[in-house]
């Protein structure tokens, strides 16, 4: 585990933006997904959580560098993919 009781740090590019969740993604061991919304990072959010079990995961992001939700969303074309 890194610091702070998180499971791991992943960045944001290396995450799955999810259409149908509105969220950014990442698998967790548990079998679920570690989920956190774009209106979370523009707060300053930087934990992901797994909602099936207690694990975290710590986002690296610079907050100046997200896009949009227009964005996200125009970029994916409504299908879960990877945002680079």
């Amino acid at each position: 585990m890194t610091g702070g009781g998180s499971y791991d740090e992943v960045d944001l590019e290396d995450m799955d933006w999810n259409e149908a969740l509105k969220e950014f993604t990442y698998s967790c061991p548990c079998g679920d997904i570690f989920r956190i919304t774009l209106e979370e990072l523009k707060d300053g959010e930087e934990i992901a959580r797994c909602p099936s079990c207690s694990l975290v995961l710590t986002v690296i992001y610079d907050p100046d560098e997200l896009p949009s939700i227009t964005n996200v969303e125009a970029a994916t074309s409504g299908t879960t993919e990877e945002i680079a």
